[in-house]
């Protein structure tokens, strides 16, 4: 089978053999291509003649399905996003932005787009995928995720639905209706002048999601197969296409969250880890609102936040840089006199991530929406108490009261009692974490989503 990938990232793989800059927020990506590589080369065609510098290494083996009876030869192109002045200036390994991974015999394909406005749609990737399709001949295209202006160009390059998968990671329409998360009226619409400057306040921030849901709709109207993993965006994307396929699988997280466990005697008292908090539609605020109360009972308390700081506030720069949210989140450290209990740790690696993990006592996962947060489900893995928003796909991945607890989504009394309940009935908690590990380990096995994927695969392309 040759499949061709469209990835929002460019994979961990490509970055190191390019020598360039990569992200791994999307570390499950990397284990779906590990292992359709791992077992051998992938397989190597006489189609889509390889024209990089990067060597082509041995013949490839083809890779069996883990699990499966039937062997399963994979013939792997990947497309992934670069800015468009990086292609420009050249330097990849290869003519065109293409060229083959050694490691694995994968063909890799580069292509331009604003990184920085997934809302802005150009019309110039329709006819780079419509090179790419053409060298790569593919059998069928799977595009990983619907949340940027590629996935619609995609589409309508391929033009052929039957033979076009899109998997679901968040969903931007829906997301456009919950961004405010209930924010007052005045922070809503006032810009800071950063928010001037970069054209860049709640309200347009919403507008964007809003434009990207409608490409959104349009790309889902165009194929024939989705997958997913969740109630919510199994009804949501019925609604949109009812004609398509549904397939349902699990995402594989990141490698470093099957090993090791939380231990109560290792966490540090009271301590909260959020995986991200600069944007309204990840509740920062609520766990804000609700620290007054959980203080009251543990006054030690302490929340650490993941990713992007906007409450940066020491110098003029930070003054300057500060958005309309971020001065929300700094008008409620200073009048609820949280001051010193409140730190952005900014970007962290995956191990980083799980060190944090396993010093919290507790993960909070307060967002407005969500479809199948990966944050939660690597909290899951490690055993990590949690307390999660009862919104979106949240309540497919954990039962209320059994494997976590969960609260009516902006509802701050609630949020502030269930991370009470879980620090004032330590037992309790410790066997709900427990339940929820083993609920993870299996909803997140690698070899049975490995497997079920080759499954969708087969269907499509036979």
């Amino acid at each position: 089978m040759r499949i061709l990938w469209l990835c929002n990232i460019m994979l961990p793989a490509i970055g190191e053999a390019l020598g360039l800059p990569y992200s791994n927020r999307e570390g499950w990506l990397s284990g779906i291509y590990g292992r359709i590589c791992g077992e051998g080369k992938c397989a190597e065609g006489s189609r889509g003649e390889d024209k990089g510098s990067a060597g082509v290494g041995e013949k490839g083996k083809g890779v069996k399905g883990n699990g499966s009876a039937d062997s399963v030869e994979i013939e792997l192109g990947i497309c992934f996003p670069v800015e468009e002045a990086q292609l420009e200036k050249g330097g990849f390994l290869g003519v065109d932005g293409k060229f083959r991974l050694e490691d694995s015999g994968a063909l890799c394909y580069a292509f331009g787009e604003n990184l920085a406005a997934p809302e802005q749609y150009d019309e110039r990737m329709e006819g780079r995928f419509r090179e790419i399709i053409e060298d790569f001949k593919p059998d069928m295209v799977h595009i990983f995720g619907t949340e940027f202006p590629h996935t619609l160009a995609m589409v309508r390059a391929y033009g052929c639905p039957e033979r076009t998968l899109i998997g679901i990671q968040g969903l931007c329409f829906a997301c456009a209706e919950a961004y405010m998360a209930d924010l007052p009226k005045s922070v809503i619409s006032r810009r800071t002048f950063r928010d001037w400057l970069k054209k860049d306040g709640i309200l347009e921030q919403q507008e964007k999601f809003r434009i990207r849901g409608e490409r959104e709709k349009e790309a889902l109207k165009g194929v024939l197969h989705i997958t997913g993993r969740t109630a919510f965006d199994r009804e949501e994307t019925e609604k949109i296409n009812g004609k398509a396929r549904y397939h349902f699988m699990n995402e594989t997280m990141r490698e470093p969250f099957y090993s090791g466990m939380w231990q109560m005697e290792d966490s540090r008292p009271h301590r909260i880890f959020l995986s991200q908090g600069d944007y309204p539609l990840k509740g920062f605020h609520y766990v804000l609102a609700a620290l007054p109360e959980i203080m009251a009972h543990y006054p030690e308390t302490c929340v650490y936040v993941a990713g992007n700081s906007v409450i940066s506030n020491r110098t003029l720069k930070d003054k300057i840089k500060v958005s309309s949210y971020g001065k929300y989140l700094l008008e409620l450290i200073k009048s609820l006199r949280l001051e010193g209990h409140v730190k952005v740790l900014g970007r962290l690696s995956a191990g980083e991530m799980k060190k944090e993990f396993l010093k919290s006592s507790l993960f909070i996962c307060p967002s407005s929406l969500e479809n199948s947060p990966n944050s939660m489900g690597e909290a899951m893995l490690l055993g990590v108490p949690v307390v999660a928003a009862r919104t979106g796909g949240i309540p497919s991945m954990i039962e209320d009261g059994k494997e976590g607890l969960l609260y009516e989504a902006g509802n701050v009394a609630q949020l502030a009692e269930c991370a009470l309940r879980t620090w004032d009935e330590p037992e309790k908690a410790l066997r709900r974490a427990q339940a929820a590990r083993e609920r993870a380990m299996d909803a997140h096995n690698g070899d049975k989503n490995f497997k079920r994927l080759l499954e969708i695969y087969r269907e499509i392309c036979q």
